[in-house]
């Protein structure tokens, strides 16, 4: 039996969240519902114009791996962090919700990355990243006996932008493969697929089992205008690819065969941040228990769900006994 059933590899982040009006994301030149990477001062900045906001760690493949063990699964997480405030408690957060911390702090340079999320009143988020010292994950940070001991690696594209960190995805993804483990990736968000496309189709043509992207990303990675090419363009590229539509559900795609999975109904419709995290990690919870792809696809909507009702992108009820309610 593999020691860890999920393994996430991402950026190791803080985040910051603020309730903020159209007005303000005009005012500093920001595009709603992108994610764009800022500089140190950038950061502070716009820290300071916040008059109220909620900290909590974070970071896509993070949040990932929070759901998963909401969802019971055995997970570790390997991610850059400086040993400083903002990376101690990261380090304790994750230990909190069950989810081992597999790499070794720096000592030195940049300090841990900082996301701040502001959500304006339709749910939509926008996010300014600085990404601190997770953008210099390095082939050197991973602990591969790790890697060799976990059923399935979860990777995150916005680990893409530094060629360090890609070179870490690549080697860690070669480690997955050779000790038969199985690789996923989330292509993140359109902006990092425009700026690494190439790079991202090398690796999910030569290293990625399971693919997960929005319908955005998904068409900006093959350079099409609908679903349906992007569709055809992509089968038998890697076993599966979950494509997420937001409240028109989510679309499977294998070799043999294309699911449509419908959204859950939501109470009311908060904050979308982690939206897309949490229907990865039902989905490979799914996967790591042996469910099919379609029973795997309901406990993703579930969680993404549950996170939606909320601020924050990490599940606050406890999704084991939502998806025990739901599906039985």
């Amino acid at each position: 039996m593999a020691t860890y059933e999920l393994l996430g590899v991402g950026n190791a982040l803080v985040d910051v969240l603020c309730n903020v009006d159209d007005s303000f994301l005009h005012e500093h030149g920001l595009v709603k519902g992108s994610m764009q990477l800022v500089d140190e001062s950038e950061a502070n900045n716009l820290v300071s114009t916040m008059s109220t906001s909620h900290r909590a760690s974070g970071g896509s493949c993070a949040n990932s791996m929070a759901g998963f063990a909401s969802l019971g699964g055995r997970g570790a997480f390997i991610g850059k962090l400086k040993n400083d405030s903002a990376g101690k408690a990261f380090q304790a957060d994750m230990k909190m919700l069950g989810c081992s911390f597999a790499a070794v702090p720096s000592e030195q340079g940049l300090p841990t990355g900082m996301c701040l999320v502001f959500v304006t009143p339709d749910a939509q988020r926008t996010m300014c990243t600085h990404l601190g010292t997770a953008a210099l994950l390095a082939p050197d940070d991973l602990n591969e006996t790790v890697i060799s001991g976990s059923k399935i690696i979860y990777m995150e594209g916005y680990l893409f932008d530094q060629p360090v960190a890609q070179e870490a995805m690549v080697r860690a993804a070669g480690v997955a493969n050779r000790a038969g483990g199985k690789v996923a990736l989330t292509l993140s968000d359109s902006f990092c697929v425009e700026r690494h496309r190439d790079a991202f189709v090398e690796l999910i043509e030569s290293n990625t089992d399971i693919l997960f992207a929005n319908e955005d990303e998904f068409k900006s990675l093959y350079q099409v205008e609908n679903l349906e090419q992007a569709v055809q363009l992509s089968r038998g590229k890697c076993d599966v690819i979950c494509v997420t539509r937001g409240e028109r559900g989510a679309v499977i795609i294998s070799d043999s065969e294309t699911i449509e999975v419908k959204s859950e109904a939501v109470e009311r419709l908060i904050d979308t941040t982690g939206a897309g995290d949490q229907f990865a990690a039902g989905f490979l919870f799914g996967l790591c228990k042996d469910k099919d792809l379609t029973a795997s696809a309901r406990i993703g909507a579930i969680a993404a769900a549950e996170v939606i009702g909320h601020y924050g992108a990490r599940p606050e009820k406890d999704l084991a006994e939502l998806v025990a309610g739901r599906l039985g």
